[in-house]
């Protein structure tokens, strides 16, 4: 008896000994504001999942002290998003309560100065310790390393790390003037700086993530070991920091469900997936006793609406966002006939090969390429709004009409070509390739059936975006000529859909692994 009251007593005393600080994060929001049906979830396929209201009601049932954190890409994605130029989601942020924000590469998508204005409006500082003005290396002004938060009476230091690939990941022009630090480098500049504060707990928001491999996946990997990661991961910054409690990622669209330990320097690193669907509750225990760290835990919460409510006056925001974008967006300028997605058995896709037909055709060009991280969502069976477009291809990218030899069209695509996936869309060619050692190999790019010729000049249509530096596009600095037409990719889609009135998935195959 003596032994289970003292377990007991033990426990009690834990308990009591205990403070808990809830930490809730968001990243790459990409102005999915709203809940909406989970189509993807086999199971759920009729039920509404994720927005902000739904964050809200989640964030108001925990009775613990709180802190509410975004690592970026707050807005691009959306009509909702694009119209008002991210100040819906700074609308929404402030509602909430959020305490800081890092900036992402799409939050530099409509200028330096839109982004300035979002700032003005936030209750919440942005961060981004890595971010310099190229002329002088000092630190941009709108942006702060870092901040120290108090709650609850710990010092919870929030370090912000952006992507260094934001140099290409956004328009280049936007930040041609700014230099991007390297995430490692940085953090363990900064949080140098950082522990002279004596902080109780060290929060590093990032905008890269854990592994590119797992983008777009909703992943366990308790038990992975990540032993090539790469230089410019969530890993490297936290073996760059050593000391820091938690590592909250973004911009590979990945979300860890109960996220990563690093064996070696003991930090926890998170990801919350995208588009608002979910949200990570990370979990710092503190002996309130010893006043030192206890325990740290993080887990991936799905926002199902019917289980965790919505709050009704973030509701109210959404309703007056919605008013002013509903009755342009929600005309209706044709039909699908069948669901035009991403699944595939090879590595192209239909709606990305849809996307870059309809470059093709709209410039009467040979051939096509689009960026594959810039078709953002899916065309579902039936009617077909503006909105669903805007969703497809948020971006102002232009198409651009090049002449290009066929040497460099091989480059183009061994630069984007890797042996479980492409990075470039294609049209009007196929690509025949081996994988060796896991590594591409004997490309064979074929037009109408042929090799194309290396040294024939084919007229090929892309993107502004891919032909000013963005990620992939380098060999479109070989071009023999270059004309942008200032047609929107967007509208030329827009303009396709309405000419055909039903579409249907385009081919795959376009991408043939030879064994």
């Amino acid at each position: 008896m003596k032994k289970i009251l003292t377990l007991i007593l033990f426990f009690i005393s834990a308990f009591l000994n205990s403070e808990e600080i809830s930490i809730y994060h968001t990243s790459d929001v990409h102005g999915m504001y709203f809940p909406r049906q989970a189509k993807w979830d086999k199971e759920r396929s009729t039920q509404t999942i994720g927005g902000f209201a739904a964050l809200a009601s989640l964030i108001q049932k925990d009775k613990n002290p709180k802190i509410i954190l975004d690592s970026g890409d707050m807005f691009q994605g959306t009509p909702e998003g694009n119209i008002t130029k991210g100040m819906a989601s700074i609308n929404y942020m402030n509602a909430i309560g959020y305490d800081a924000a890092l900036v992402g590469n799409h939050d530099y998508d409509f200028g330096e100065e839109n982004l300035k204005n979002l700032i003005k409006k936030a209750k919440f500082p942005f961060l981004g310790a890595n971010v310099y003005y190229q002329k002088d290396l000092k630190n941009v002004d709108y942006l702060k390393p870092w901040i120290l938060k108090e709650v609850n009476g710990k010092k919870i230091a929030i370090l912000g790390i952006a992507g260094e690939h934001t140099k290409t990941t956004t328009l280049p022009s936007n930040v041609k003037h700014l230099k991007f630090g390297n995430e490692a480098t940085e953090t363990e500049k900064y949080i140098k700086e950082i522990e002279k504060q004596n902080p109780d707990a060290i929060i590093i928001l990032a905008h890269v993530g854990i592994d590119d491999s797992l983008s777009q996946k909703i992943v366990d990997v308790s038990t992975y070991t990540f032993e090539n990661y790469s230089k410019h991961s969530t890993i490297a910054i936290a073996r760059a920091a050593k000391k820091a409690t938690a590592v909250l990622g973004g911009h590979n669209h990945t979300g860890l469900i109960y996220g990563w330990k690093d064996p070696i320097t003991n930090t926890l690193i998170c990801e919350s997936y995208w588009g608002l669907t979910h949200t990570t509750k990370l979990t710092i225990d503190f002996d309130d006793k010893t006043k030192k760290i206890k325990n740290v835990k993080c887990e991936l919460i799905p926002l199902w609406t019917n289980e965790i409510g919505e709050d009704e006056n973030i509701k109210k925001i959404g309703e007056e966002i919605s008013s002013q974008t509903a009755k342009l967006m929600d005309i209706e300028i044709g039909n699908a006939i069948e669901d035009i997605n991403f699944e595939s058995q090879t590595l192209d896709n239909p709606i990305g090969n849809l996307l870059t037909d309809v470059t093709r055709i709209k410039v009467n060009a040979d051939i096509a390429f689009q960026n594959a991280g810039g078709v953002r969502n899916v065309i579902n069976k039936g009617k077909i709004k503006l909105r669903d477009v805007y969703q497809v291809m948020p971006f102002e990218n232009t198409i651009v009409k090049l002449k290009m030899k066929g040497k460099d069209i091989y480059e183009l695509i061994k630069d984007n070509l890797k042996p479980n996936r492409t990075s470039m869309y294609i049209s009007g060619i196929v690509v025949k390739y081996k994988v060796e050692n896991d590594k591409v190999s004997n490309i064979i790019i074929e037009k109408d059936g042929k090799p194309i010729d290396i040294e024939k000049e084919y007229t090929i249509a892309t993107n502004n975006y891919l032909v000013n530096g963005g990620s992939g596009g380098r060999a479109f600095n070989s071009a023999i000529s270059k004309e942008d037409t200032m047609i929107l990719v967007r509208d030329a889609l827009i303009e396709w859909i309405k000419n055909q009135k039903e579409i249907k998935k385009p081919d795959t195959q376009r991408f043939i692994k030879i064994e």
